[in-house]
């Protein structure tokens, strides 16, 4: 699908979807139980769906409502599915439920889209291969299969992604013995603090170092049943936050919540440190610019999905803007360091690509036909990127958007988006 965008002003109000976080962190759980479990208002995308198809295969039951999914868990014996669980382009689904399914006696077969077919999984099956798994894979990543048994003990991960290390925390406790994990290092922090909030609310114990980098997790625990509200998700508030700030003429973001753990609640703060005015309440206004956004350095460590929309809106800056301390970005659903630097250059930005960032020269852009290559956030800030460019922009393979945010069209149409679908 191909979306056409041209220059427009947007005005009123959204509220946005449910986190692909906490819904994907919420099935897992659910899951893991032995009991029925009830999700309100969660992300409802392609991502989610995915992961709840396979948690189906894996034994649970599952009810789907309007307004919530229940489901009841099979206490961590998962039925054979007899078949290879399709992912999708669900990282998160995908690396989560490796550990789960590891814990099976049987061998359980994953794989995904061309793009979940790139990413890493290596240091995740390290990481279970000396708690006992057996893996196999061709190149460390998918398609692969899982076995276990497991044994409780010492491992060791790969801290590039803090999905690893979630997948891990989730899935100890459940074993036998007890268990101790060590990095070296640990990208992503915000994301195992959403992961910790999930722990903390289900009574499931660890010990951690102040550094997140030293675990210890107790042995012999399960996961009760619960019921829990979906946040609001900030990783997705990002899109029309910028649209806002640099194309809108007063928007109001409903039901956010920052007393919430997502680390993408620091994107406000940065879009204010580049100038745009944020009115703060119950319910946030981004007012009216005065003036165009400042050029600043920004670390992006802690907030990696972040840096295509924070491309967008440095490109449309006065004055340099450093995007820095994301070498993660490069190993998400696309290189995103590559992919954004290669497309905005399309629209005329001057960029210069760094190993773990981009440094980009702000100004103005032009209309042009540009790429999602698949991904979703690419395709969501390329749109939001047209609002403001001179002449019509066209994003090839915009469909990608609905990996997440799967009302990102009608909803920015709703608020005067000039988006059009052409076919």
């Amino acid at each position: 699908m191909k979306l056409r965008v041209r220059p427009s002003r947007i005005r009123g109000e959204i509220a946005v979807s449910g986190s692909k976080s906490h819904t994907i962190r919420g099935i897992i759980a659910a899951l893991a139980s032995s009991g029925t479990s009830r999700l309100i208002a969660p992300l409802k995308s392609d991502d989610t769906c995915s992961a709840l198809n396979a948690a189906k295969a894996l034994g649970a039951k599952i009810t789907e409502a309007d307004e919530f999914w229940e489901i009841t868990g099979t206490g961590g014996v998962f039925t054979n599915p007899g078949h290879t669980l399709d992912l999708g382009n669900s990282g998160t689904g995908l690396r989560m439920l490796t550990s789960f399914c590891a814990r099976q006696n049987f061998p359980i077969r994953f794989d995904g889209d061309e793009s979940l077919r790139s990413r890493l999984m290596a240091g995740l099956f390290d990481a279970l291969t000396l708690l006992g798994c057996e893996i196999e894979s061709t190149n460390g990543k998918c398609p692969f299969s899982v076995e276990g048994p497991l044994r409780g003990g010492k491992t060791r991960v790969d801290g590039t992604t803090s999905q690893f290390l979630t997948s891990l925390l989730f899935m100890l406790p459940t074993l036998t013995e007890d268990s101790t994990i060590e990095l070296d290092f640990l990208n992503e922090k915000p994301y195992i603090d959403v992961t910790l909030s999930w722990l903390d609310s289900l009574g499931i114990s660890y010990q951690k170092s102040d550094d997140y980098l030293h675990w210890s997790i107790p042995g012999g625990q399960t996961f009760p049943p619960f019921r829990k509200v979906i946040p609001a998700d900030f990783s997705t508030a990002a899109f029309p936050l910028c649209a806002a700030a640099i194309a809108g003429d007063e928007v109001t973001i409903r039901n956010l919540d920052f007393s919430d753990a997502q680390g993408d609640k620091k994107v406000f703060d940065f879009f204010e440190q580049m100038g745009a005015k944020i009115v703060h309440g119950t319910e946030l206004t981004i007012a009216p610019a005065t003036r165009k956004l400042q050029g600043r350095s920004i670390d992006l460590n802690a907030t990696p999905d972040a840096l295509p929309i924070m491309a967008v809106a440095a490109a449309l800056a006065e004055g340099e803007t450093r995007l820095l301390n994301v070498p993660q970005a490069r190993v998400k659903e696309t290189d995103r360091i590559a992919v954004m630097t290669s497309e905005l250059r399309k629209m005329g930005a001057v960029i210069e690509e760094l190993p773990d960032g981009m440094i980009i020269q702000g100004g103005s852009l032009c209309g042009a036909e540009v790429s999602s290559h698949f991904d979703h956030r690419i395709a969501m800030a390329l749109s939001v990127a047209g609002l403001s460019a001179r002449g019509e922009t066209v994003i090839d393979h915009a469909e990608a958007a609905s990996v997440t945010y799967p009302e990102f069209i009608p909803d920015f149409q709703k608020l005067g988006a000039d988006f059009a679908i052409l076919n």
